[in-house]
């Protein structure tokens, strides 16, 4: 059994020969008991879904049929008779739209060329064959030599469909992975009308008037509308985290964790894996981050945020751009460990994404920042009860908070939290001065308190490796803001209590009846039911963008 892990090894083939493989060839059984003309589906990023693709490639391909078969040896799979029926008998086309990034549509039209010829590049030996026409073979020779045109470039998917089907006599299956990644870039360049213009002609002529298709899957992140880009196409199967079948077609499920973590001899790391990387809900599948449990494993089971680090979080971005007195006051409350309910719709038309706060949340569920914990319908409509999946998600939000600031302030954070833990309140209120500077305006908020709250807890979960963080706990004859017990008995306990005011004139009064409050309530019972006997008090008091701290 082979033990080491594939870290961005997404082609089966590669991945067999050399990597441990969590068996995912129960979707080959799944799909060839009814599949649609075209099925879609759609998860985050990085949870294997180009695998997904290259593993059905591999399997389906006439070419070379005896030779892929050997790959599936030992396999769910070869234990099915209906599935391994359809092992070996289609030509195929695979392609990835992944990397067709670009910041103008002119550039874009050269990523387009590239990706074509790439999809050219194992059929070559189309041009060999007697059985297809001259003219089909010119049509193929420029798309190799990225001399096409527009409009042959959004006919290339049936010209090569049709050139698999003249040459083996069968239609040919279609396998495009990232089909929506143009169409994000393109948002986010904003020449996203040019784009869906072209790629709503390139999946139309691929999917809906092809008469040498056979089936097709498409793979991505986003299910964009069918009235944006799939429009008349009638047979379509949608599969998203909320609903569609093919539940545990992409990441990991609890079984399969627990299998890997044996076979690897880590079956005393399973709690750790279930706290950073578990609480995905996949269609009511509970599903692990594969791409995250992949790397725990080859970094010797040392817990980090993985998943965060493989590319930009542009939704995220885009949240905290926008961050308004409700979406603080969300944003807190998921820091917090709590949910919010909004109303989802999983489809999406890229010009609406920003218009209503729904569509925003239904972004980061489907792109796998939030979960499902809970859905309630109310006559037609259906709200669901969202939530941070895991500490490497809560690492997330930290973590593009914190680039929201710039990076002369990543420092002055390290002094304001130094200067919080040490009970240097002059440097504290100093720094945090500093850091509020950077961070969105309040000024518009109606109950501004929330809105700096979850700007204060957004902040000091960096301290979460040294403390446990409580938000807003009920202790003594009240509910404290925020309060930092110790991991390690050498540290002191932290209680910040905060006010939030109209005038600036007020803000050392407010500090003072803050730090009143601690006592008044009795804030510290807690930390003398844990045995905590220091315990640093703050009063801390907002005004837009000016604050006072004052010491307990």
């Amino acid at each position: 059994m082979k033990t080491v892990m594939p870290i961005g090894t997404e082609y089966f083939a590669k991945l067999r020969a050399n990597y441990y493989f969590v068996d995912k060839t129960t979707f080959l059984s799944d799909f060839f008991r009814g599949h649609a003309d075209v099925t879609l589906i759609t998860r985050p990023r990085r949870f294997g879904k180009t695998l997904l693709l290259s593993m059905t490639q591999q399997f389906l391909d006439i070419e070379d049929a005896e030779k892929h078969r050997k790959l599936f040896e030992g396999l769910k799979v070869m234990d099915d008779p209906v599935a391994m029926a359809e092992q070996g008998t289609r030509p195929v086309v695979f392609m990835t739209l992944r990397d067709w990034d670009s910041n103008t549509w002119e550039s874009m039209q050269e990523f387009i060329a590239f990706g074509l010829q790439s999809a050219c590049r194992p059929l070559r030996y189309l041009l060999e064959s007697d059985k297809v026409s001259l003219k089909d073979k010119k049509d193929f020779e420029r798309l190799w030599n990225r001399e096409g045109d527009l409009g042959l470039m959004r006919r290339a998917l049936p010209l090569l469909c049709e050139m698999l089907r003249d040459h083996y006599g069968r239609n040919a299956v279609l396998l495009i992975d990232e089909y929506d990644a143009p169409l994000q870039s393109a948002w986010s360049h904003g020449y996203y009308k040019d784009a869906i213009d072209f790629y709503r002609g390139f999946f139309a002529s691929a999917l809906k008037s092809n008469p040498a298709l056979d089936f097709a899957i498409l793979t991505g992140v986003l299910r964009i509308a069918k009235e944006s880009i799939f429009s008349g196409l009638n047979n379509l199967k949608v599969s998203t985290v909320l609903r569609g079948g093919f539940a545990d077609a992409c990441g990991y499920t609890k079984a399969e964790v627990s299998k890997l973590a044996h076979d690897l001899g880590h079956e005393d790391k399973l709690e750790e894996l279930a706290s950073w990387y578990d609480g995905y809900d996949f269609q009511g599948t509970e599903i692990y981050n594969p791409w995250s449990v992949n790397n725990y494993f080859s970094e010797n089971c040392e817990a980090d945020a993985y998943w965060v680090n493989t590319s930009g979080n542009s939704i995220l971005q885009t949240m905290l751009e926008r961050i308004d007195q409700k979406r603080a006051r969300d944003f807190a409350r998921l820091m917090e460990g709590k949910t919010i309910c909004t109303q989802v719709e999983d489809s999406f038309i890229y010009q609406d994404i920003e218009e209503h706060r729904a569509n925003l949340y239904a972004l980061l569920l489907t792109t796998g920042y939030l979960k499902c914990v809970g859905r309630t319908k109310e006559d037609d409509a259906i709200w669901y009860d969202l939530a941070l999946p895991n500490r490497e998600l809560r690492s997330v939000f930290r973590r593009e908070l914190m680039k929201y600031l710039s990076y002369d302030d990543m420092n002055i954070l390290y002094d304001f939290l130094t200067a919080m833990q040490e009970g240097d309140t002059e440097e504290f209120e100093e720094d945090l001065q500093t850091v509020l500077r950077s961070f969105v305006s309040c000024h518009d908020a109606a109950h501004p308190e929330s809105v700096y709250h979850g700007f204060m807890l957004g902040l000091t979960v960096w301290l979460e490796k040294r403390y446990r963080i409580q938000s807003n706990k009920e202790s003594g004859y009240g509910r404290f803001d925020l309060a930092f017990f110790p991991k390690k008995e050498n540290l002191p306990g932290i209680l910040l209590e905060f006010k939030a005011v109209k005038e600036e004139e007020e803000l050392a009064a407010a500090a003072e009846a803050a730090c009143q409050q601690i006592e008044e309530k009795a804030y510290l019972a807690d930390f003398q039911t844990a045995g905590v006997a220091d315990v640093w008090r703050y009063g801390i008091a907002f005004c837009k963008k000016q604050v006072v701290v004052k010491a307990g």
